[in-house]
């Protein structure tokens, strides 16, 4: 799949995508307005007026005994646009003692006979309220659920001409007569109401329609501009250009994403400035033994008495040196690879150390090293002795390179909490504190110049961290400047029941 595929599979960018969900979140929030404000109003008045009928029955109620019931009566008839009346029941009939009237004359007023079906069905109520619909006639309306969903608005007007919400509730006064409040009123909302909620739906959904666009267009800034920005800034990257900078603005989420690309843009950098540092160094690795033994073999062949013993070493020695680098490298590719595999077995760590020491006794011999070696008793571990043989060889090569003038090298195994602790110590210059996280990579130099080791090929340090951590053990280096440098390696001590018996030659060595 080629890049043009990609993009026509998501040929919506970022502000249209915000256009599109933003449009049809106001489509559903503007018809949820208009379903409630058309089908949902009446029945949500209705809820209404029955809770405001039955919070002022209440009220009115407790003030039967009131002296000036009138104007209670009043205040709560003007409240909810009402028609309030008060009875008294006594053994003569039933006596009117309140009637106030705030709906403008369209207010029910039931008959005796309605009156006393009224009374009896507050009466069998455990509160002694009934809340009910009523038609002109007195006779009681009841509707199926939803049904004002289903009617016309021409008989929903009906309707409100001809029905009333009604309200009955019993009380007794000080004379322990029973009294009871009737109170009645229209359902429907008034037609100017409706007119004003229909123009209010309108400018709402305007409104809603400009917040929705400048919302899009302040989205689309802070969230596409710096990621727009940060494309343009990976392009360049892609191109070799490590110095691109990420900047993120706006969210917590684009300040990670641009900390991260330029976390990865340093790394870039640094990977290549290290890529380019190993060509040229193995490059003069393979070019010195490569230039001595051409050298070496035309003396040999054009000057008659050349063809001896000694020179035949130097080739043998270089070509042992060519050998050792491509191994080297074969075995640092194996490691990051992930191909080489551990073959644990118990082994004595103290008795492998001297037996790596032995290979420099001809460095003792002629170019006058010192080596030193402390260690208070044999130490067993579990691990691959040929790796952890190949980590000394590598660590001492190490030190053998960037020794002082004394020529120096120490190692020293300490026993400390279970593990066995193997330190290699240098007397050279040391290694600033700043180039300590970059002395594990392939081929860093810490002086910046490469210089040809005395023995080794250069990239040690690299297979003894893979090596290392492979082992799952704890490895680090401690340097101070002018004083010399001692790296270090972990293991955990194998108990002594695991340990296999010493022979003599490995107590000799």
């Amino acid at each position: 799949m080629n890049k043009i595929e990609k993009i026509k599979r998501h040929p919506l960018s970022i502000r249209w995508k915000l256009v599109v969900h933003l449009s049809i979140l106001t489509a559903v929030i503007l018809f949820i307005m208009w379903f409630f404000q058309a089908y949902l109003l009446d029945p949500f008045y209705e809820t209404t007026k029955r809770r405001e009928l039955s919070e002022s029955a209440n009220v009115i109620a407790k003030s039967i005994n009131h002296e000036d019931l009138k104007s209670i009566v009043y205040d709560h008839a003007v409240d909810c646009s009402m028609r309030v009346f008060v009875y008294r029941v006594t053994d003569n009939g039933i006596r009117l003692m309140v009637d106030v009237d705030a709906t403008g004359g369209e207010a029910h007023t039931p008959q005796n006979a309605n009156l006393k079906e009224l009374f009896e069905r507050a009466q069998s109520d455990e509160d002694g309220i009934y809340i009910g619909k009523i038609t002109i006639d007195g006779t009681e309306r009841k509707d199926p659920p939803f049904e004002i969903l289903n009617i016309d608005d021409d008989y929903r007007k009906i309707l409100a001409e001809n029905t009333r919400l009604i309200c009955v509730k019993l009380t007794q006064n000080e004379a322990g007569e029973t009294c009871f409040i009737v109170m009645n009123t229209s359902l429907l909302p008034l037609n100017s109401t409706e007119r004003t909620l229909e123009m209010q739906f309108v400018w709402i959904s305007i409104f809603v329609l400009i917040v929705a666009v400048i919302t899009v267009l302040l989205l689309y800034r802070s969230i596409s501009k710096p990621l727009i920005e940060m494309t343009a800034s990976a392009k360049q990257l892609a191109q070799g250009k490590y110095d691109a900078k990420f900047v993120g603005q706006g969210y917590l989420e684009t300040h990670e994403l641009a900390d991260t690309l330029n976390y990865a843009a340093t790394e870039l950098s640094r990977v290549d400035t290290l890529q380019k540092e190993l060509i040229a160094n193995i490059s003069h690795d393979l070019r010195t033994p490569l230039t001595m033994i051409k050298g070496y073999g035309e003396l040999m062949r054009d000057i008659p008495g050349e063809n001896n013993p000694e020179n035949m070493q130097v080739i043998i020695d270089e070509a042992e040196r060519l050998s050792e680098l491509v191994n080297d490298l074969l075995d640092l590719s194996l490691l990051q690879a992930g191909s080489s595999q551990l073959k644990r077995e118990p082994m004595d760590l103290t008795v492998t150390v001297r037996e790596c020491m032995k290979r420099y006794d001809a460095l003792i011999r002629h170019r006058g090293y010192h080596f030193d070696f402390i260690a208070d008793e044999n130490v067993w571990v579990h691990a691959d002795r040929k790796m952890i043989l190949q980590v000394l060889y590598n660590l001492i090569n190490n030190a053998v390179t960037y020794t002082g003038d004394d020529r120096c090298v120490f190692v020293r195994q300490v026993l400390k909490d279970g593990r066995v602790r193997i330190e290699i110590h240098d007397t050279g210059e040391g290694i600033a504190a700043e180039e300590m996280p970059f002395i594990w990579d392939r081929y860093y130099k810490v002086d910046r110049v490469h210089r040809r080791a005395a023995v080794g090929t250069g990239i040690g340090l690299s297979i003894v961290k893979g090596i290392l951590e492979k082992h799952d053990a704890a490895y680090g280096v401690e340097s101070v400047i002018g004083v010399g440098t001692t790296f270090w390696f972990e293991l955990p001590i194998l108990p002594v029941s695991n340990q296999l018996p010493t022979t003599s030659e490995e107590q000799d060595s």
